[in-house]
Parts: C-alpha cells; structure tokens; sequence
C-alpha cells in the first residue's frame, strides 16, 4: 500500500511538472556546470576561448523519478580570426515527462575590446520541435479521446545578452528566451514577446590566485521569472595547478551540487557533477547526474585573452 501511494505522488508530481492548463510551452533546460560553459545562459559568451571549440553536455536529472528530465546538448563556437566576431551552433535534446523538445541553436556575439577588459555582445537564434504524446502516458482510461491525441509544432527562438570581462573577472545579464512562444491544443502556434514574463540572468565570478598551486573562483548565478521569486546559485571551485579542478554549489532552496573537473590535456577537459536535492523531491529520487567534455580544437600554446577558468 505504501508503495501505491508513493507511486501516486510521483504522478501528481510529473502532472503539476508538464501539464499547464490546455497550453504548452518549451521550458529552458537546467544545467549545474553553466559557469564552465556559460554559452548556454548568455550568447555573448560566444568565442570567449579564442579557438575552435567543441561542448559536449549529458544531465540525467531526478534518477528513478519516472520521467525524469533530461538534457543533452552539442556545442561548437569560434571566434572568427583576426576579428572581433564570433559564430556558434547548438543542437541539444531536452525531455520530461511525455514533453520532448529538440532544436537547434545559433550564436553570434561581438566583443569590443578595452585598456585591460573586453565587452562582449551576443545573441542566439533557432527553431525547436515541441511535442507532447499521450501515447506514452499509459492513461488508467485508455480509451479517454483526450488521451488520444498528441501536441507537435515548430517554435523559434531568440536570446540577447552582454558579458564583461578582465583578467580575473566577469559579469553577465542575458535574457536566452524573449520570445513566449506556445503550442495549444489544436496544434496552434502562439508566439509573442516575453517582456517582463522571460527568464533573465545575472551572473558573475573573480578568480583569486591564492598560490602557485592553488585557485579561488566563487561566482553566483542570479535568476529572475515572473510569478516566482529571484533564486540564487552560489558557487565556490578550488583549482590544484592548472589539471584539476573540485567545487560545491548551492542552489536555493532546491539543491547542494558537488562539481569535479579534470583537464585531460591542454586540449581536452571533462567535467562531472552530482545535484543533491534538498527539497521534498529529494523523497522521491536519488539525485542529479551530469556529465560534460570539452575540446579546443588547436591553439594549444595560444595565450587567451580571458582566463581558462572561464
């Protein structure tokens, strides 16, 4: 009996997470390494690298949670050379539920350069496929026509956001979705301006050389919805030399993240975290994975102009 009841809570739970009243929206993806590959929350951090750069991102969310979220995105962005341009693409899968989202992303960010600082412009662009099938809902009334039928459409995308950069620090403001687009039930498309309802973001880091052998780097991540208080990420990483790299976060009222990173060859990093959930979700599964691994396709003995440590 108490495992009917527990399995019935999960239900209520996914049915308050993916079914909004008759109307459909894609939901932005939720990521824990964001401060390691901030494209993903503010377009201008396009090219920040300087060379040809390659991101891969897994985050199963919620482990035996039934229908979990989860993420999966593919990254490549350079600075075009001798300029001040940069160009990116994205494709990326993100699902809950019955919900399915896959789109694909495009980046274009303009840094000016200043005396010991660069300002950096940016903007993101795409279409994505927003689907909802009933057919995967396993429905205790199978026959129930409204179970029957399933939600797919085409929806676009459009972000902007500004970065600021020295040697060891950096502050961003991005808004990645000024569009309010919905699907309905008639397979309608409604598309507007977010204005005051989208997601807007603040973040910020300093690097703090505490020795030749040790870095400080904390940062925050502000994020501001309408209809929802300003929840913070708080972060601290710790980087022994210049290969490996171990922090903690703390994201409000929702979950302790635990963040490894190791720096395979000047190339190649891979990046691991483990979210901890500390509301009552947490009752219910057994936490957050996400895996991530990036590459720098040459410039291996290239000075960047902003630290590797962001």
């Amino acid at each position: 009996m108490k495992t009917k009841v527990i399995c019935m809570k999960k239900i209520i739970i996914l049915i308050l997470l993916v079914i909004p009243m008759g109307l459909w929206a894609q939901q932005l993806p939720r990521y824990s390494q964001y401060m390691f590959n901030m494209i993903n929350i503010n377009p201008a951090y396009t090219g920040n690298r300087e060379v040809p750069n390659v991101n891969m991102l897994l985050r199963r969310q919620w482990v035996n949670f039934p229908g979990a979220p989860f993420t999966g995105t593919f990254t490549f962005d350079k600075r075009v050379v001798e300029t001040n341009n940069s160009w990116g693409a994205q494709l990326y899968t993100d699902g809950i539920g019955i919900e399915r989202t896959n789109g694909l992303q495009g980046f274009y960010a303009f840094s000016a350069p200043f005396e010991n600082a660069t300002l950096s412009i940016g903007t993101s662009f795409g279409v994505l496929n927003y689907s909802i099938n009933y057919n995967r809902s396993n429905p205790y009334d199978a026959a129930d026509p409204s179970l029957q039928q399933s939600i797919n459409g085409w929806l676009p995308s459009f972000g902007i956001g500004a970065l600021y950069m020295r040697d060891r620090f950096y502050i961003g403001l991005s808004s990645p979705a000024l569009l309010k687009t919905a699907i309905n039930s008639r397979n309608q498309t409604l598309i507007r301006q977010a204005g005051y309802e989208g997601h807007f973001f603040l973040n910020s880091g300093y690097i703090f050389p505490i020795s030749e052998l040790i870095t400080l780097k904390p940062s925050i991540l502000l994020t501001a919805v309408s209809g929802a208080p300003i929840k913070a990420d708080i972060n601290m990483n710790v980087w022994l030399g210049n290969d490996l790299g171990f922090g903690i976060s703390y994201r409000q009222k929702e979950s302790v993240v635990g963040l490894l990173e190791y720096q395979i060859s000047p190339q190649l990093r891979i990046g691991y975290s483990y979210d901890h959930t500390t509301s009552r979700l947490g009752y219910y599964q057994n936490g957050t994975h996400e895996l991530m691994l990036r590459m720098e396709m040459g410039g291996a003995d290239k000075k960047l102009t902003s630290p590797r440590y962001y």
